[in-house]
């Protein structure tokens, strides 16, 4: 059982396993209601599991977790959800902080920052910079994050040096958009999750995850522990990734 906090484990990576794995984190509300307990209870017993989830990742060989913290289309919810939802992610990053640097994690946050309030952002700049030296595990939080707006993003500043003419058109490939992408620091994703038993993506790293394996839990996220994301990582190590070729 890994314990509380972010103590990394030192121990032997799972051989063959993916390297980075994204996860959507769903089922907070839900979780919450079956208790006869508001929305946001969910959400905080949600945050608390990332930390567990983040403490795994290095005896599976993880090296990159990102995860669905908030969508684009998140805001059509209920103001009061959205602003508890704003008012937790401020708590997290400030009670978190001293933890993931002191454990090694280096923190990113991807999506549209120009939504969200001057002090959450100015929080989510503050941890960036803290983590920057940081390299055991790299924790990537989508906020404010929409896949088609990712890549309506990308597309919008290489139009911009394309018109300056510090892009030739003729140049312009998968490649060439990738890094105009928020990711483009970061490897694709091998595997990606979905807990609470939905199957869809909802706007999830579209563009990154084209040879992704996906793996859809019916359990719903505060209830997702170590062992279970244990077991879906395993899982992954005996699927044939062919990437659109056929064994010879």
């Amino acid at each position: 059982m890994i314990g509380k906090g972010y103590r990394l484990a030192a121990t032997t990576p799972l051989q063959g396993g993916p390297a980075h794995v994204a996860i959507i984190m769903d089922g907070n509300g839900r979780w919450a209601q079956s208790r006869g307990r508001p929305r946001l209870f969910g959400h905080q017993a949600g945050a608390k599991r990332v930390r567990e989830i983040v403490n795994a990742c290095p005896e599976l060989g993880i090296r990159y977790l990102t995860i669905f913290a908030f969508s684009t289309e998140n805001w059509k919810r209920t103001q009061a959800e959205v602003s508890g939802l704003m008012t937790l992610f401020r708590r997290y990053i400030t009670k978190e902080a001293q933890a993931l640097l002191k454990e090694g994690v280096r923190v990113r946050f991807i999506g549209d920052r120009d939504q969200l309030e001057p002090k959450l952002v100015k929080l989510m700049d503050e941890l960036e910079t803290l983590t920057a030296g940081n390299d055991r595990v790299h924790l990537t939080i989508a906020l404010n994050y929409g896949g088609r707006d990712e890549v309506a993003r990308a597309v919008k500043r290489l139009a911009h040096e394309v018109a300056a003419g510090q892009l030739d058109p003729e140049d312009v490939d998968a490649e060439t958009l990738a890094k105009f992408l928020d990711t483009c620091v970061l490897p694709d994703p091998d595997l990606v999750i979905r807990t609470s038993g939905e199957a869809r993506i909802s706007n999830f790293l579209l563009w990154q995850s084209a040879y992704a394996e996906y793996e859809f839990s019916p359990i719903l996220w505060p209830d997702f522990t170590a062992e279970e994301f244990g077991k879906i990582v395993e899982k992954f190590s005996g699927r044939e990734r062919r990437f659109g070729a056929v064994p010879v």
